[in-house]
């Protein structure tokens, strides 16, 4: 398994006035290509800090990060958007897709600002909304989905310029249990039939459950680190 993400010494200090409010304290951590991971931890525990730091959307006050062995913790803002672009598929609690456009559409959006013609773009969203088990809904708008449904097209847009890794913020916070559950059954065979590096950002001990690897934060530190089995992830 080859590194994918390596940060050193991480620090993150938030001033409120004259306050200083420490959000990571020093954190070490390595995670390699094809790992599935959740990282836990309460409000406040430093995890959505951390998951921020990871997406670059918010610089770390001190420490080094690395994605696939280039520093990128301190690049400019235009590098970062490319990064983001290129390299990152996001995945939030709330779906974030436009009201009047279809699925397809929806998922074709990143690929807009990558050069691709008209018919490459379609093919790619064709090609992931069938991975995700929605290529018959592909001519439906977000209003005529389920929620279930719009957090699969929300994965579909997240995996359609071929990122390096997925980043999903509680993924399932808007969902009830059975679609929860669906939802994290196909991030699990996402990551073990395509290799697909992700990282899950949950307080929920039964989501976290699903990953291969969890990781929880308390005041800012890593206080636990295990595998509840060994990894089975393919690289590709």
């Amino acid at each position: 398994m080859s590194e994918l993400i390596r940060v050193l010494d991480l620090y993150k200090t938030y001033r409120m006035g004259d306050v200083e409010v420490p959000a990571l304290r020093g954190i070490n951590l390595t995670i390699a290509r094809g790992e599935f991971v959740a990282v836990m931890g309460a409000s406040g525990s430093g995890k959505s800090t951390f998951m921020n730091i990871l997406g670059c959307l918010d610089r770390p006050s001190s420490g080094r990060y690395f994605l696939e062995n280039a520093e990128v913790g301190s690049l400019s803002a235009d590098q970062w958007a490319y990064i983001r672009n290129k390299r990152i598929g996001f995945v939030f609690q709330g779906f974030n897709l436009l009201a009047r456009t279809t699925a397809l559409e929806n998922v074709e959006l990143p690929m807009m600002y990558n050069g691709f013609s008209s018919r490459e773009r379609h093919a790619r969203a064709l090609e992931v909304l069938g991975l995700v088990g929605l290529g018959e809904r592909r001519d439906h708008t977000p209003n005529r989905l389920s929620g279930g449904q719009q957090q699969r097209v929300a994965i579909a847009r997240a995996l359609v310029n071929r990122p390096s890794l997925i980043l999903a913020d509680e993924p399932t916070g808007n969902l009830d249990s059975t679609t929860s559950n669906e939802i994290m059954t196909l991030f699990e065979r996402l990551n073990t039939d395509q290799g697909i590096t992700i990282i899950l950002v949950t307080h929920e001990h039964d989501i976290a459950e699903h990953a291969r690897r969890q990781i929880a934060f308390k005041d800012g530190v890593v206080v636990s680190d295990s595998s509840k089995r060994a990894w089975a992830g393919a690289v590709r």
